[in-house]
């Protein structure tokens, strides 16, 4: 008998969650997709480093918010896991696979202000919270006397602080904020020639034990090829300059008709942290092989200087 055999009431299949609302959102989404493939499935919460630590995520470390979901996985506690993709180290995990990449939410950063005053209307002095090093590094690249403010903090601790006035505004990852039901507080979407998102920004990985080979057969049902190509090109792109997750590094890949069938199109970036310096490039490549679009532009970025650059980052 097949473990996850519907037809014979097969066995409740344990989705792993971090517990915050935005990553019960997350999973439940790709639970309520699986029960659409007639299985059942149960969310089982694990508490992770990331999610007990009020240090900012550049001290924590890469895989801060995963390590705990990796760990129950290949402990047999949980059969697959959801992470936010851009949480993820890239390096692979031995012993785990990345089964599935659901289609892609919107990768932008949004903007949530006071009085819904745009970015271009936060005058000098205007305190912008955010804890990644990349949307600090490209608020002080503006040169128009923003504050940026290092903050943690779920979706709703950071919007509670514009709320009560601490600060002016906050940028969050804009598939975040839509998750949780909330989009109708954004007050701007920012464009990625203004702020370029992380790479994976917006899309989920769902994965689970690499010798589970029925629940992978399941769950690559999921699978969206062309967010897959995406991200794969800009994870390369960040494997291959070496940085980590909280590195001030952005990308955004866009799949789109070309001449000879479907082509990747990705921008990358890199920046100083207070703004002074940004290498931004692009590359375009074969949907084949997203990977080798990622390897190419980090060639490029390394040639134009980046590793000097993301030094001073250091």
């Amino acid at each position: 008998m097949r473990r996850f055999d519907t037809c014979a009431g097969g066995a409740v299949i344990r989705l792993g969650t971090r517990g915050s609302a935005l990553a019960l959102a997350q999973s439940g989404t790709v639970a309520d997709a699986v029960r659409q493939l007639g299985h059942q499935v149960e969310l089982v919460e694990i508490s992770t480093a990331g999610d007990r630590s009020s240090a900012p995520v550049a001290q924590l470390g890469v895989g801060v918010f995963v390590s705990a979901l990796r760990d129950a996985l290949l402990a047999k506690e949980i059969d697959f896991a959801v992470h936010s993709f851009k949480d993820l180290p890239t390096a692979p995990a031995d012993g785990l696979s990345v089964v599935a990449v659901p289609g892609r939410a919107d990768p932008r950063d949004a903007l949530v202000s006071r009085d819904s005053l745009s970015l271009a209307e936060l005058g000098p002095g205007a305190r912008i919270g955010t804890g990644a090093v990349r949307r600090i590094a490209q608020l002080n690249a503006l040169g128009r006397g923003l504050i940026a403010v290092p903050i943690r903090g779920n979706v709703d601790t950071r919007l509670r602080k514009v709320a009560d006035g601490e600060l002016d505004a906050v940028v969050l990852a804009r598939a975040g904020i839509a998750r949780l039901g909330r989009a109708d507080e954004i007050t701007e979407t920012l464009d990625p020639l203004l702020m370029l998102p992380a790479p994976a920004q917006g899309a989920l990985a769902v994965e689970c034990r690499a010798d589970d080979v029925e629940l992978l057969e399941l769950l690559a049902a999921l699978d969206d090829p062309f967010t897959r190509a995406a991200v794969t090109a800009e994870r390369t792109l960040l494997a291959e300059l070496e940085a980590g997750c909280s590195a001030p590094v952005g990308a955004l890949a866009e799949v789109a008709e070309g001449d000879d069938g479907p082509e990747i199109y990705l921008r990358g970036a890199v920046f100083s942290p207070d703004g002074s310096q940004t290498i931004r490039l692009s590359r375009t490549g074969t949907l084949a092989d997203p990977a080798e679009v990622g390897r190419a532009l980090a060639r490029d970025l390394r040639d134009e200087g980046a590793d000097q650059v993301m030094g001073e980052s250091q």
